[in-house]
This record gives C-alpha cells, structure tokens and sequence, in this order.
C-alpha cells in the first residue's frame, strides 16, 4: 500500500487526470441510467394455462389440471405448484426455488406442457405458458372514455396500440375491456327444423368450403404456371354463399336461412372511467429501458393523434410512473444533496476550510464512481440503490476524515503538504482497510439473500459495497493527491485543547480508575433500555407501510347475477363514491367471474387514483369516508385495499386448509373463522369455497339417445345454439389481428332454459325432442377448485384492525384453535410465512458477517480479547437502536430494521479499529495502558465525532421525514419516499449514537481493564 500512495503522489498529475475521467464517467452514467421505482427483480413464477369453453369445474380439475400437476411435478426446483380449476379454463402457477435460472425453468416447463398434450382433450385450446416478469407490469395506463359507440371506441384503441408498440421502447399495449370478435349467424330454431340442418354436416360443409388449396403448378416447357383455388372466407358475402343443406340439386345457403353481422362475443363484464363507458390502454416497457423518456414519447404520440380523434373522446391518465418515478428521485435526490451539505457543514465547522472542502470532494467522487460501477453491473437507478447512497453517504468520508485529522497534525509539526499527506495514508492505510473490510463483510452476505424480498432489497448492499470501495480509493488514493497539491504553509503549533476535550479528559480519568464499575453500568443502561423497549414498542411489522398513491374497493355480492345486474350493483357503489375531492381519477370494472387472485363473490372492482399527497387526507381517513358513505348499502359486502408497496402480497394473514375431503376441510374452515371473530383484530374474512348458488345439468340417456341415432356431440351442438354458440369455423378479416369466430345462434329472445326443452335434433329417424332423451336437473354449483401442490386446498384469509400485531393475532388463534377433523392440515402462510423467512436469513447472515468481521479483527490485532472488544460495540449498539425506534415511534420492521442491524454492525466497528489500533501505537511507544487509554481516547475524540455525526446527520432527512429542496427552495414533511427508510434510518442513527458513546468512553476502560486483569492474574500466579 505504500508503494502505491507514493507513487500516486509522485505521479499527481496523472492521478488527477485519472480522477477527472472517474467523475466523468459517473456523470454520464448519472445522465444515462434507466430510472424506475422499484428494481427490476426476478419474480420466481411461471404460469400454465389452458382454455375450454364450457367445460365445469369438476370437469377441468379431472381433465387439466391432474394431467398437468402430474407432469409438472416432476420438475427440479419447484418450491409450490399451485392449480385452479373453473368454469371454462384451468391454470397452474408455478412458484420455483430462489436462485433459479428463468430462461432454463420455461424452457423446462414448455417441454412438460408439450408433452402433456395429447391426454389433454383435443377441444382444449393451445395451452399457454408465461413467466411472470415485473419488468413488463404496466408503466401507464390511459383510459380512453366518453358517449362513443363501442364498436368505434374498440377501432380506436386499437389503432392508438398499434402506433403506441411502433415506439422501440414500448414492449406491449394490452388493451383492457377489448371485446374479441365474432361473426355472428343468427337462425330461428324452426328454419333449422324445417330443412331438416344437421350439425355435423353443417360443420363439415362450411369447414371445407374454407380453405386455400395450394392446387401446385403446371410446366408446360415453355411457362410455369402455379394454381391454387382461393377458398378462404374474406367477407360476409363469402359466408352468404355458403351452402347449409345439401339435398340433390337443391342447395339451401346461410343468405336464405339467416342473418349475419359482425359484431362482438357476449360482454364478460364492463368498465367505466369516472362514470363514463372505458376501455384501457395498458403499456409495457422493454427491460431495460427508461421509463420517463418512453411514456413522454407515449404522451408526444397522443397529442399528435388529438386533431384526429373524435372530440367526445377523452384520454385519462390513470397511473402515470414515469411522475411517480420523477418525485420519488426528486425526494431523494434533494435527501443525498441534504445530506452531503450537512456532512460539509460539520467538517468545515470542525476541521476548517481546506480539509473540509479536500475531505468534501471524497463524497462526490465515491458516488460517481459508484454510479459508474452501477452502470457496468447493469442496475438502474431506483429507489433501493438511492436509499444506498444516502445510506453511504456519512460513511463515504469516514476513511477521509482519518487520513485527514492525521494529515492535519502531521502538518502542524511542521512538515510539508507531500510529506504530510504521504506519511498519514501509509500510517492509516490498514486501519481504514481493515474497517472499511469489516463493514464490507455485513453487507456481502445480504447479497446472497433468497427470495423475492432478497431480488428486491440486494441492491442495497452491492451499491453500498462499491460506493465503500470507491471511498478507500478516495481516501488513500486520490485524497492525499490533492492534499499534497493544495499546498499552504505548515508550521508548528502547540496542541491546543478546547473546553469539551478538557470535560472529556477529565470524565475518561476519572473513568478509566474504576472500569469494571463503567462496564457495569453499560449493561445496566443497556438492560433497562430493554426492558423499556419491551413495555413501550410499537409492534413488528414485516415491511414499513407507505402511504398509497391508489386504492381499490372490492364489490362481493352472492347469487346467480347476470353480468347486467352485476354492472348495475357496481354502478350503485360507483355513484355514492364519485365526486370525493381526492380522487383524480376512479376506474371501475364488473366482471362476470373474479380472477384466481380475487374471492368468488367479487362482482367488480372500483380502483382510485389520488391526488397528491401533499393536497388530501392521509388514505386511511380518505377509506374510512368511503366506507360510511357505502354502510347502508344492503346486499353488497365492500372490501377497501389499499396499495401495496415493496414485495408483499395479497393479506397479511393466509391460512392453507390440506385436505382431499371437501367436507372435512370446509368445517375447519367454518371452526376456524369462528375463533377469529371471537378473538377480535381480524377484518375481511374470507374464504374460498364454492359459493351456494345451482347449475342445471342436462342428463343425457345415452341409450334412449342411441335408439333415435343420436350421441353425446350431436346433443351438445344443439345446445350450444342456445347458449355461446356453435362454432363452424374461423376467418381472418384484414382489421383483425386474430382468427375471428364463425358461430351459429339462436334469436336472443330464444336463448332460454325453456327453449332447451322445445329444441330437436335431426336424426336418421327425422326430427326428434330432445326431451325423449334428455332431462333438465339442477344441482349444487362448483365454483373454482383450488389445489395446493396436488391436494385440494381451501384458503381463509384476513387482514388485521388498526392497532393490532400479526404475530401476537396468530399465536392467539394458534391458541384457541381446537383439534381439527381428522384427515386435515392447516397450513400458514401469508405475511407471517415471509417474515420467518426473512429472520432466518438475516440472523444467518448477521452470524456469517460476525465470523468475517472476527477474521479481519484478528489479522489486525493479533488478540482475541480485542477483536471481542470491538464486536462487543455491536452488542451495545442493539440498545441504540431500540432507542431509536421508540424515540422516532417506528415498529420493529423485520425487513428494515434487521438490514439495519446489520449495516450497524459494520459501522459501529470502524471507530473502534482506529482507536484500539492508535492505543497498540501508544503501548508500542512505551505508554502505560493508563497513559496509552486516556492519551488515544483524547486524541480519537475529534475524528471519532465527526466520523459518527457525518454519518448520523446524512440519515436524518430520513430519521425526520423531511425532504429539503434546495433549489427550489421547499420544506416537505411526510413524503412517501421517506416513509419506506424511516425505520432503517432510526435503528442506525439510534445505533451508531449510543455505540459513539461507548467507543470514547467503554473501549479505553475495556483497555484497561484487559491490563488490570494481567496484572491481577499475573499477582495471583505469583502468589
């Protein structure tokens, strides 16, 4: 290390040069890094889904779903597979180990699914597999609204999504509440009777009569002539002409029997933006690309395309994140500007102006640096790696701020700058190592955190760790370069003493008598913040909760609803909620079937864009007004959401009820729903089982059916005249983008239960009812079945009331909980699953950093009583972080304040290597331990301040809450970007101020009393 300090300064002005490109090269990584809010992490699933129209649920847990799980579980990796099966489709979402390679687990997973193929029916639709990547949820989505005809408003929207995709940046527009469409042949039951249209021949008749037949060529020597026979369906007068019945010469065709039109499937559900018919454009962004450049190139695309549009047409925008992305990097932008200012400010108060301003050029140079690291790694910049640079920002001059205290004396003893500098980074150079290697060591476990919470939060510790790195750099490299051409005349002066290095002699003489009684009264401050700590917290949460930007109100209500009287109940919630000063914009959608992530009785979903939060009521007061303005509102069941931040997901209380008898599972359910009402502190129940509710079965008497020449198929195209459709064949228009349906149907006013009983079918023996065969029953309706890796799961889940804790709440249920029918398993998972994960790992982690830490503690001292010295600061610092927690009101954050733990353990140690390392320096000088403890508290006391306060004030932003904008200038309380760092900015800044303490008044009694025990045993042996 000394070679290459000397020959930096010997070679300044090539290091100097060599610093210029640095900071230029992070400058135009500063420019150039993709901006997003949260990291673009790896979420560990991938899902499988397949389609059959009007098949049951029973019916698709026995034909695709088994089938599926059976060839999927045998896939290396799986951490749970988890199935659905419905009325129409069945799905199976695949959740993989961390760590997992997710090109290889789709590939793995397409060859399961190819080969599941053929015992899938062979009606079922080409099954699809997806991997479910965070990179490609929505960055923007517009709503376009207003009194257009639906058929215009569906060619609008899909015309804007084809310009919008053109943009190279932009990944996907998915259009929500596009219809798909259908070529609809509408034909009177009787006409069908009449000519006697049977269903098997009318589907060969018109499937045959649609193809190209590539009829090759003829080479008659002297040309080539290539032929084909176009007999694709192109337009309506193609599907006209085409023939229905066939009897001898005479052909009967679709223009004599029916009417055709172009038209839409039956609606699925509705939306509506702020009262007024909907669709949405959802937009997706490629990996990689910025997201405030690529939704203003959306914007610069919509405004071009205004004249155009019809004026009654109205664009919203619903969410924005390119908006929320700007103010979240504003906040924290404005926070590491803050910081490094306050940083600055105490140096120059407490060092002077030239080594404040040398010291103040580290913390820049260190960031840019790291930002160019950042770059070279492929991250952008995001929340989690802002947070890292305030985080890092007070630690950034700590190596600085010892070289130069030391450069500083070395300059008052009268030698030259060159001299001066050179001989302070050879002297501290192993020290600073040795400290800036044991706080490396805490965060390079965190990298190797598992999960999603671990793809999530792992950006801290590497922009921490190459921001460190760059430090070092800083202060041995760069640092002494700079000092040594900044010049000025050295002379010596006499030590000085000012009156807080008088009281702080004083106190530590008086201390350093009686050590044994200075430890004993740091374990007893250290017990009873304790025992405060656990009569006064406020609680554990698994991740800090952030106030919401958006809300949501799920709509339930029971019974066999028609999607009309679906739409009509979410309207009634709709208009009592419209008009509410905060809302911005209120997006609202019913459905004729939740989603797998939805209960069974969700009818619609009303989601809420706020105004900003400076502007309205905290979300909580903003939901408790909804929910009085809905109260009275009979037959409806409201859920009120509000939006999640971070990796959680859906409730934090989930329990998994295993068990393949039905019954049996659902009276655990029922036993254990009770309990929590009694207990209290759970709200919004539910469960996933079938809703009461009937289906009509159409029993079908094969044998009766045989006698009249008739089957199962024939049967079911009847049938399907009443209800979707009988599907003929397929076609593409040019306006489509995909096969549109050809399906044959009866009247609307025909399709009922009673024009089931009146239908007949064309047999070999005439025209027959099938009533002589076929009868109308009803039956228990199953709704969605649920299978949790192979076995039939229900799942109860709950949120939790304001005020209450999930783990005290669970282990009450735990408690009451009775013995349950046999043959079921209750599983729990939710949040509580993720935060014992997270506990583990991270007091796995603390323990590989303290092995670490041990190792470099004890090449550097050669003694194990002071390697246990300085990692008993760790200990000590516990106490400082309850302190701050309960002085800043924050919960116990398992996430949060356990990093923080952690990063504590690497900083709290930094002091004390440098001071025990100048206490050996003493001994070695021929000091007494006495002389040597008192001599290095004294002389460490300036450098050991500055180090902990830099670091404590570039945290306070966040500890306050505050964002300071200073080129504005602007004061702001409370903002969500602070919000999800307070917890981790109370626990370190707590911490590292009760640890600082310690350090000048604990670690030199420790010193000393480690040679009052020698001498003492040494007087024993003697004896």
């Amino acid at each position: 290390m000394k070679a290459l300090i000397e020959a930096a300064i010997a070679r300044a002005r090539a290091s100097v040069l060599l610093l210029v490109l640095i900071i230029a090269g992070g400058l135009v990584a500063f420019q150039t890094l993709p901006r997003e809010a949260n990291p673009d992490v790896t979420i560990p699933y991938i899902y499988v889904s397949v389609t059959l129209d009007g098949v049951s649920p029973e019916d698709a847990e026995r034909l695709l779903v088994r089938p599926l799980e059976q060839e999927l579980r045998s896939l290396e990796g799986i951490k749970e597979m988890t199935s659905f099966a419905a009325e129409g489709h069945a799905s199976v979402l695949l959740e993989f180990d961390a760590g997992f390679d997710p090109d290889l687990a789709l590939q793995d997973v397409r060859d399961k699914v190819d080969t599941v193929k053929s015992d899938l029916p062979s009606e079922a639709d080409e099954p699809s597999v997806d991997e479910i990547n965070i990179s490609e949820f929505p960055v923007l989505t517009l709503g376009l609204s207003g009194p257009i005809a639906p058929e215009q408003m569906v060619y609008i929207a899909r015309q804007l999504r084809d310009h919008i995709e053109a943009i190279p940046e932009v990944l996907e527009v998915d259009i929500g509440g596009d219809r798909e469409d259908l070529l609809e042949i509408t034909v009177d039951p009787q006409v069908l009777a009449g000519y006697g249209v049977d269903y098997s021949s009318l589907y060969s008749l018109v499937s045959n009569n649609n193809r190209l037949v590539a009829a090759g060529s003829i080479d008659t020597g002297s040309g080539r002539l290539t032929l084909k026979v176009p007999g694709v369906i192109s337009d309506l007068e193609d599907l006209m002409s085409m023939p229905v019945k066939v009897d001898g010469d005479s052909v009967v065709t679709f223009n004599e029997v029916a009417s055709v039109r172009r038209t839409f499937k039956d609606p699925t559900g509705f939306a509506r933006l702020n009262g007024q018919p909907a669709l949405v454009l959802e937009v997706s962004k490629r990996a990689g690309a910025n997201i405030v450049e690529t939704i203003d190139q959306v914007k610069a695309l919509l405004a071009e395309a205004e004249p155009s549009l019809p004026q009654a047409l109205k664009i919203t925008t619903i969410t924005d994140q390119s908006t929320e992305v700007q103010d979240l990097l504003t906040d924290l932008l404005n926070n590491v500007l803050t910081a490094v200012i306050l940083v600055l400010l105490v140096m120059l108060v407490a060092m002077g102006p030239r080594p404040a301003l040398l010291v103040g050029l580290t913390i820049p140079g260190a960031f840019l640096a790291g930002l160019l690291m950042i770059q070279l790694l492929g991250f952008t910049l995001n929340i989690i790696v802002l947070f890292s640079l305030i985080l890092v920002a007070g630690m950034l001059v700590d190596g600085a701020i010892v070289v130069s205290e030391l450069a500083d004396r070395n300059r008052e003893q009268g030698l030259n700058p060159s001299a001066a500098w050179s001989q302070a980074a050879i002297r501290m150079s192993w020290p600073v190592i040795a400290s800036t290697a044991t706080t490396l060591m805490v965060f390079l476990p965190l990298l190797f955190w598992p999960g999603i919470v671990g793809e999530f939060m792992k950006y801290l510790p590497a922009t921490v760790i190459v921001c460190l790195l760059a430090s070092l750099a800083m202060a041995l490299v760069f640092l002494p370069v700079l000092g040594s051409l900044a010049g000025g005349k050295g002379a010596a002066k006499p030590p000085q003493q000012n009156s807080l290095s008088r009281r702080y002699r004083a106190f530590l003489a008086a201390l350093l008598k009686r050590p044994a009684l200075a430890l004993a009264a740091s374990l007893v401050v250290m017990l009873l913040v304790y025992l405060t700590y656990v009569r006064f917290n406020h609680g554990v949460e698994f991740f800090p909760e952030t106030e919401p930007e958006s809300a949501q109100v799920l709509v339930h209500a029971r019974g066999d609803l028609s999607v009309y009287e679906r739409d009509e109940l979410v309207q009634r919630v709709e208009q009592r909620l419209m008009g509410m000063p905060e809302i911005e914009a209120l997006y609202a959608r019913s459905q004729v079937s939740a989603d797998s992530q939805q209960q069974e009785d969700v009818i619609g979903v009303l989601q809420f864009q706020f105004i900003d939060w400076e502007q309205r009521r905290p979300a909580t007061l903003i939901l408790q007004d909804m929910q009085q303005r809905t109260a009275d509102m009979a037959g409806l069941s409201l859920e009120f959401r509000k939006q999640e931040d971070g990796p959680t997901e859906g409730k934090p209380v989930q329990l998994h009820f295993v068990s393949n008898d039905s019954e049996a599972s659902s009276r655990a359910v029922d036993q254990v729903r009770l309990q929590m009402q009694q207990l209290g502190g759970f709200i919004d129940i539910e469960d996933d089982r079938t809703l009461p509710g009937i289906e009509w079965r159409l029993n079908v008497d094969r044998e009766a059916a045989a006698r009249f020449g008739a089957d199962v198929a024939s049967i079911g195209n009847a049938i399907q005249l009443v209800t979707q459709g009988l599907l003929l064949t397929t076609y593409r228009p040019a306006d489509a983008d995909d096969e549109v349906d050809i399906r044959v149907r009866l009247p609307r006013d025909k399709r009922t239960l009673d024009q089931l009983r009146q239908l007949t079918l064309n047999t070999s023996r005439g025209q027959v009812p099938l009533s002589l065969f076929v009868t109308l029953e009803t039956a228990q309706k199953t709704g969605v079945i649920n299978h949790r890796d192979g076995s039939r799961t229900l799942t109860l889940e709950a949120d939790l009331a304001e005020g209450y804790r999930l783990d005290e709440r669970l282990a009450a249920l735990s408690a009451a909980v009775d013995d349950l029918p046999e043959g079921v398993e209750l599983e729990v998972a939710g949040e509580q699953e993720d935060q014992q994960e997270a506990a583990t790992f991270l007091v796995g982690a603390f323990l590989v950093a303290l092995l670490l830490m041990t190792l470099i503690l004890v090449v550097q001292f050669n003694s194990f009583y002071q390697t246990l010295l300085v990692l008993s600061a760790i200990v000590f610092s516990t106490a400082g972080v309850l302190i701050g927690l309960l002085v800043n009101q924050q919960s116990f954050g398992i996430v949060m304040v356990g990093m923080g733990v952690i990063a504590l353990a690497g900083i709290v140690v930094n002091n004390n290597i440098v001071l025990i390392d100048t206490y050996n320096q003493h001994i070695n000088d021929g000091y007494s331990p006495f002389d040597a403890a008192l001599e290095t508290g004294c002389l460490r006391l300036r450098p050991v301040l500055l180090t902990a306060l830099t670091t404590v004030l570039g945290l306070m932003p966040m500890v306050l809450g505050i964002n300071v904008n200073l080129l504005e200038p602007s004061l702001g309380l409370g903002a969500p970007s602070t919000q999800w760092w307070t917890q981790l900015s109370s626990a370190i800044a707590g911490g590292l101020a009760f640890a600082t303490f310690l350090t000048l008044l604990l670690t030199p009694c420790m010193l000393v009393l480690e040679s009052n025990l020698r001498q003492w045993l040494r007087r024993r042996l003697a004896g």
